[in-house]
């Protein structure tokens, strides 16, 4: 699975370090270094922040001096200034002149603590020296460099942070650090918060390389050449994978730059260039940490938001809106969920698979590629992934999963059924929701996308940490085994599912129902949704967090178990139900009580040890059957 093949690589994932504390004056959090860096001498962003207050203070101040003159006996007082090479004097009434004097007297003192604090940084210093060298790249040093840094101090470090920080303060090797992952998962903001703390030697010995569009990797070697010439040590590149050279040529960055003793981290949004960088040009001269899975806990904890309802709205990202990172979370609405499908994977896949061995690796997706159809492939694949991966459902006439459920849910309500069939214009809200997911139907497809087009798209989604497998064991038949693909962003998925709100409300029939039914139909096609959203998400954190126990479901011949997490050394093993409800009903874990059920299990994976409803609710304890409150249970997983 995509965890143990990780493993095998050499890979590691942002979700799977501890933390550190963001209180600096907490030093109990901190490592040796640390405390010596926080306690001796003032934070760098202090320093920074210190400077710009003195700068603004002395602004507001008058500058110049105060002459006197004496004319008929008597003593003027005047205010000289010089601007641009020209003397102006002001005259200064006598009840204001012991107040300029001590503004101007005030101003000197600013001026005189400026000039020291500049004098006695090393930063300071070499942003003087740095500005007299030229690049070809653009490079941030000295104060530069700090006050971009700066902007990260507020925010919370990731659970990943001890990696990087371990590797930049650790002892010298001729590796680099690359840095990966979607884009808004917090890569920029991690090297941030190493600069942060740096004390201000490291500072001076530190540069910050953002490349952009057009630039080569000769020119950032040649900007390399003059960094190490000058004396600097650690080297950030942001955004390295925008070279199109890059995949070609990485092995200069470890076997010249990293070799020679400096300290190279690597970042970028092109994921699968990476991947194939490291499995070529850098081999084993690279240290992988893929930032792109952010399980619940570290959600919660780093932006500050608690619920698994906002999890499932907005998770996937360190960004929501008003919350520390971003404005606006990219899968506050389908449009930007679809944008950000585009710019992250999409033009992650056809950008490495473009710069990776000059176009030869497309293999079976280059028709796709040629006739401009990936990009919809993609996003045909990313809004089924929560399904079923087949051929069939690829390219079959679209029809909506979610509807589906949804009808079939009301239809069952025991207190007010309501049949959604005759309610609704099923054809025009299906054709409406597919306009809106921009989906070609199998006729539009100039070409088809057949199983081994679809499990190449489904293996570099994998590549990119977005997807992964979770068994499915049907019993009494084990061996029977299908599988079923969870996406690790759930926001994701949760913004592609309103669009299918959207679309009923387009619907003249379904307008035409009472507005406490619409209401509740509206309410329950969301529920369904986050229902399914839910139970993916305690699948694959239990699973990610549990590397050594085997995490999959269980179908019986009527009726599932919605996780088993399987001791195979014991053999023992724990059964749960997963239900997006507050409430405690015995039919939630009657399969888990169905003595047939249980034999089955028990025969197939081991003794039962426990038996659990992992749901919204607090803590509880019924007929022998666990309750698990689910934001409890991931916090702890």
């Amino acid at each position: 699975m995509l965890t143990m093949r990780m493993k095998k690589a050499g890979l590691q994932q942002c979700g799977h370090q501890n933390g550190i504390p963001l209180d600096k004056t907490k030093k109990k959090g901190y490592t040796g270094y640390e405390k010596k860096r926080v306690g001796i001498e003032m934070n760098n962003s202090e320093i920074i922040a210190k400077i710009e207050d003195l700068k603004r203070e002395i602004s507001l101040l008058p500058s110049g001096c105060i002459s006197k003159k004496k004319k008929d006996g008597r003593e003027y007082y005047y205010h000289r200034t010089s601007h641009q090479g020209k003397r102006t004097e002001k005259y200064v009434p006598f009840e204001k002149l012991n107040e300029l004097r001590k503004q101007i007297q005030k101003r000197k003192e600013l001026e005189a603590e400026l000039k020291e604090i500049n004098n006695s940084n090393p930063v300071m210093q070499k942003t003087k020296k740095s500005t007299n060298l030229k690049f070809k790249t653009f490079v941030r040093t000295g104060e530069q460099l700090v006050k971009m840094a700066s902007l990260a101090e507020k925010y919370r470090r990731r659970d990943c942070y001890n990696v990087l920080r371990d590797y930049v303060f650790g002892e010298p090797q001729d590796k680099v650090f690359i840095l990966y992952g979607l884009r808004l998962t917090g890569k920029t903001t991690l090297m941030r918060q190493v600069i942060l703390n740096m004390t201000a030697y490291q500072l001076s010995k530190t540069a910050f390389m953002q490349i952009d569009q057009g630039n080569t990797l000769s020119q950032v070697y040649s900007d390399l050449k003059t960094l190490e010439n000058n004396g600097y040590q650690y080297v950030f590149i942001d955004e390295v994978t925008m070279l199109e050279d890059f995949i070609e040529g990485a092995a200069v960055f470890s076997d010249i730059f990293a070799a020679s003793g400096m300290k190279i981290v690597l970042s970028g949004t092109d994921s699968l260039g990476f991947v194939f960088a490291a499995k070529n040009q850098l081999y084993d001269r690279c240290i992988m940490l893929h930032t792109t899975f952010i399980p619940y806990r570290e959600f919660e904890r780093v932006l500050g938001i608690t619920g698994i309802d906002e999890y499932i709205r907005y998770g996937g990202t360190m960004s929501l809106g008003g919350i520390n990172y971003n404005e606006k979370s990219p899968f506050s609405s389908k449009d930007k969920a679809n944008d950000y499908i585009d710019s992250a994977i999409a033009s992650n896949i056809q950008r490495s698979l473009k710069y990776y061995q000059d176009g030869g690796h497309f293999r079976l997706l280059y028709d796709l590629y040629a006739k401009g159809e990936l990009t919809n492939a993609i996003n045909r694949v990313v809004e089924d992934l929560n399904h079923r991966f087949t051929k069939e459902v690829i390219t079959q006439a679209f029809r909506s999963s979610d509807l589906s459920v949804t009808s079939r849910n009301l239809m069952r309500d025991r207190e007010n059924p309501i049949n959604l069939e005759e309610n609704i214009d099923r054809r025009f809200v299906e054709s409406a929701l597919k306009t809106m997911l921009d989906i070609l139907e199998k006729d539009e497809q100039t070409v088809a996308i057949d199983d081994a087009r679809a499990n190449q798209i489904k293996e570099y989604l994998s590549i990119l940490d977005l997807v992964t497998d979770i068994d499915l064991i049907h019993l009494p038949r084990e061996k029977e085994i299908g599988q079923k693909t969870v996406l690790s962003q759930p926001g994701m998925r949760y913004a592609l599912a309103e669009a299918l709100v959207k679309s009923l409300l387009m619907d003249q029939k379904f307008g035409d129902m009472d507005i406490f039914d619409r209401n509740r139909v509206l309410e329950r096609v969301l529920d369904t949704v986050k229902g399914f959203i839910m139970e993916e998400i305690v699948l694959l954190e239990t699973k990610m967090a549990q590397p050594q126990m085997k995490v999959f479901q269980v179908q019986f011949a009527i009726g599932e178990i919605d996780m088993v997490v399987q001791n195979e050394s014991d053999p023992s093993c724990k059964i749960c139900e997963i239900k997006h409800s507050m409430e405690i009903v015995p039919d939630q874990y009657r399969h888990m009580v169905d003595e047939r059920n249980c034999e089955l299990i028990e025969r197939a994976f081991g003794k039962i040890t426990d038996k659990c409803v992992i749901y919204r609710g607090p803590n509880s304890q019924i007929e022998g059957i666990k309750y698990l409150n689910v934001e409890e249970y991931l916090k702890n997983a």
